[in-house]
């Protein structure tokens, strides 16, 4: 990995230089777009609307257009005058508790490094953050752009997850949810004997990216084929739909016995189905009897 960024942590008056590296990788098939009828690729050319010259990416500055239509354009050396902090310094903020940030906030991660002959310093912030179990908020300027970040630690190494600004982050309401109805106490039991049903420990590694590895797949047998084209597969019929599955209380206790438990609340309530039956047979052969009692006793009496 080659590293994006280099800077120091600025933990009150201790410096922790350190050495900044992208976290996560995309590993979706890219694509490019092609003529469909000659395969030629598709190029995308920078084109003035004004002179209808091509322009180099050098000679491009930024503009802005207002609700109003007033439209303002600002150049390289003036976002350079705009507050940002120190550019190569990552200052700590606060300790927050780290069940206190929602995850919604989190968006992109980074790798720190300790970047000193003697990393003593990126050591002890790292097991400091993990005693106390806070998080630091720090900021952190990259690309000319100031975001909020969260510093905490991962295996033992410092890990930096830049935060959405609050007002990023959308408020919503959704009507369909005002009149909703309460969840049955039956429901809310069954759901919890679901939940605990198909509870393990997180493990990543047990899931897979299916849909690029059959894309994966696809392309490979395209290739093989030497046409550079997708034979064409039979579609799969769409799956039937479960009818007998008429309520929420109907689903739960389908998806207990697939997943191959019954909750108690079931078991309970076949037992009372098989006494009811059995008493309900009782009582056709009772009467039987006592006519058969009373015939034998006038016989004697005659």
């Amino acid at each position: 990995m080659r590293s994006i960024w280099k800077g120091s942590i600025a933990f009150g008056l201790v410096n922790v230089p350190v050495k900044v590296y992208t976290a996560t990788e995309d590993h979706d098939i890219r694509f490019h777009q092609v003529h469909a009828k000659d395969g030629g690729r598709i190029k995308y050319d920078r084109v003035c609307s004004v002179c209808g010259n091509s322009v180099q990416y050098a000679d491009i500055d930024k503009a802005y257009e207002s609700p109003d239509g007033d439209k303002v354009i600002l150049t390289d050396e003036d976002f350079s005058k705009l507050p940002v902090a120190e550019k190569h310094e990552i200052p700590v903020l606060q300790f927050v508790p780290s069940d206190q940030i929602d995850p919604i906030l989190f968006d992109k991660t980074y790798y720190l490094e300790p970047d000193s002959t003697t990393p003593k310093a990126y050591v002890l912030l790292a097991a400091t953050l993990e005693r106390i179990e806070r998080t630091a908020l720090v900021h952190f300027t990259l690309r000319q752009k100031t975001r909020l970040a969260a510093l905490r630690v991962r295996e033992g190494m410092l890990v930096l997850q830049t935060l959405l600004w609050p007002d990023e982050v959308r408020s919503v309401s959704f009507e369909s949810l005002e009149n909703a109805t309460a969840p049955r106490p039956q429901e809310i039991k069954m759901a919890e004997t679901l939940v605990d049903s198909m509870s393990e420990d997180f493990d990543p590694g047990e899931f897979t990216d299916e849909y690029q590895i059959e894309l994966k797949r696809v392309l490979d047998e395209a290739i093989a084929s030497g046409t550079g084209k997708v034979a064409e597969q039979p579609e799969a019929e769409p799956a039937a739909q479960d009818a007998e599955v008429v309520d929420l209380v109907a689903a739960l206790q389908r998806s207990l016995e697939a997943s191959g438990r019954r909750s108690d609340d079931g078991k309970k309530r076949a037992a009372p189905a098989k006494k009811t039956a059995a008493t309900k047979t009782a009582s056709k052969r009772a009467p039987a009897k006592k006519t058969t009692a009373k015939k034998t006793a006038t016989r004697k009496g005659a």
